[in-house]
């Protein structure tokens, strides 16, 4: 579904990212691990397309958007849930939702609110309050919320569990677990190496802006140099 070949960026004359190759198979959750600073969202920004690519090719289903619109890459199916949840606190819920649907038809709405809503029950209950009022753990789920009701082909989790409770990190990757057996298409960027190695079918481990090394899941929770550069064994 996706393919990232030999990709670069920069911010002015400093390298984020350089000759990065990556592909995500329909139907797979790939991770993305690394150390802060490696480049792990900016190569996310590059595919949604926020940040340019300054070398390489982006290709989307056989499609070449390595110069698309992030509003063309939305409506091909590229969503990306941002770091730091980033929702519009004196909005309700349900606006914040409603805003997440802005390429589908409006008829189509109603049906993606109560998919959501029944994936997020405690969304449902709070739909008229203000999402600054949610607490983080809720205000990741309507993130995710929100990214699912464009109804992505592919969707890119930027560090979902950033700043939380250990109980609600498990909460969220159990929902990322859930949308995975679901058979959602994800790219999961997160800090917390080892939940997101255990949920992964293929994972890649950035390091100074470059891939170090990929493999499944299971075979990069067993390497000994991440064991010792990430999950603190």
């Amino acid at each position: 579904m996706l393919e990232v070949a030999a990709v670069s960026s920069r911010y002015g004359r400093i390298p984020a990212i350089a000759n990065v190759d990556l592909r995500v198979a329909r139907g797979e959750l790939v991770a993305l691990v690394g150390a802060n600073g490696a480049g792990k969202t900016t190569l996310l920004r590059v595919i949604s397309g926020v940040r340019p690519a300054t070398a390489g090719k982006v290709r989307f289903e056989g499609s070449d958007v390595t110069k698309a619109s992030p509003r063309r890459r939305v409506k091909m199916g590229i969503v990306q849930v941002p770091e730091g949840r980033q929702v519009f606190g004196p909005l309700s819920v349900e606006d914040n939702l409603r805003l997440g649907a802005f390429v589908r038809p409006a008829a189509e709405v109603p049906g993606a609110l109560e998919r959501v809503f029944a994936l997020f029950p405690i969304l449902a209950a709070k739909r008229r309050e203000a999402a600054g009022t949610l607490s983080g753990g809720q205000q990741q789920m309507l993130a995710i919320g929100r990214g699912l009701m464009t109804q992505p082909k592919l969707l890119l989790l930027d560090e979902p569990s950033m700043g939380l409770a250990p109980r609600i990190v498990s909460e969220i990757f159990a929902i990322i677990r859930s949308l995975k057996d679901a058979a959602t298409t994800i790219l999961l960027v997160d800090q917390n190496a080892r939940a997101a190695l255990a949920i992964a079918d293929r994972a890649y481990v950035l390091e100074v802006g470059c891939i170090a090394l990929s493999g499944s899941g299971g075979e990069l929770l067993g390497n000994p140099r991440v064991q010792q550069a990430y999950l603190g064994l």
